[in-house]
Order: structure tokens, then sequence, then C-alpha cells
């Protein structure tokens, strides 16, 4: 079963962009990410309307972050993203006739939306400035000439 990484990728995205004064471009997170640029924009544009990126068009443009990474949520990207399924786990029919399927798709909703909710929650209380701290914190143990390697020159 296929993965949706978009998130992680997404909130890799983000914290590289942090971390550069410069605005990255669709191209350059396009390399970054082993993706094609337009997918870059139809994602970044989720972004873009929530407020959390802006681009700019032309020579030394690119993207950039419009709000600190304090008040950017795993929870805001998540739903910048369209809200995307959560789980793989679904109903193999959605209204079965069958009183043992009824029942099995009660419990199995029940699961799967107390899951959601409590996976939910937890996007909100973490913060993008929580993961940079913790990049921060691991990037200190390295060499202190350590260069990002997605960074732009």
């Amino acid at each position: 079963m296929r993965q949706d990484t978009r998130l992680s990728r997404l909130l890799h995205v983000l914290l590289h962009m942090a971390e550069t004064e410069a605005p990255l471009t669709s191209e350059h997170i396009a390399g970054m990410l082993g993706s094609n640029p337009v997918v870059v924009r139809r994602i970044m544009a989720g972004l873009r309307d929530a407020g959390y990126v802006a681009a700019e068009r032309g020579h030394g443009g690119g993207w950039r972050l419009t709000r600190p990474t304090a008040e950017i949520t795993l929870l805001d990207v998540f739903r910048s993203l369209g809200e995307a399924e959560l789980f793989a786990f679904g109903l193999s029919d959605p209204s079965p006739r069958c009183l043992v399927e009824q029942s099995v798709n009660d419990t199995m909703r029940e699961a799967i939306g107390t899951a959601r909710d409590a996976l939910l929650s937890r996007f909100a209380e973490i913060r993008l400035s929580d993961i940079q701290a913790d990049f921060n914190a691991r990037r200190a143990t390295h060499a202190p000439t350590l260069k990002l390697p997605h960074a732009p020159d």
C-alpha cells in the first residue's frame, strides 16, 4: 500500500525555507523532493492560500515563509493539503445489508474517528518551530560547518 508522504515532504521544504533568507524556486524545491515544479506549485498553493507562504515572480523570486515557524502548526500544514486521509483502513461496503458488516462498520468508524481526532489534536500542538528546534539541536552535535544539503547557493 502506498503511503502519502506530502505532509512530511512539505514540512521538510518549510524548514529549509525557514533556514534561508533567499526564496526557493519551484524548480529548486522540486529538485530537493525529486518531483516536478508543477506539482510543487500545486502543493504550495494551499499554503499560499492559507497565508503561510508567498510566491515572488521574476528573477530572484520564489517561495518564502510569510509567518514565523512558531505560528505554523502541523495541523495548519495538513489542512493546506486538503486534509487527506490519515489512515489506509476503510469500509468494504459503506451501506451493507449484512448485520455483521454493519457492526464491523460502526466499530471501525468509531475507532478510526477517535484515532483521527487524537492525531489531529496532536498535530495542533506541534509547531514548525518545535521541529526546527530539534533540527538545530541535531545540527549542534555535528561539525559547525554543516551546510544544509538543499540550501540554495
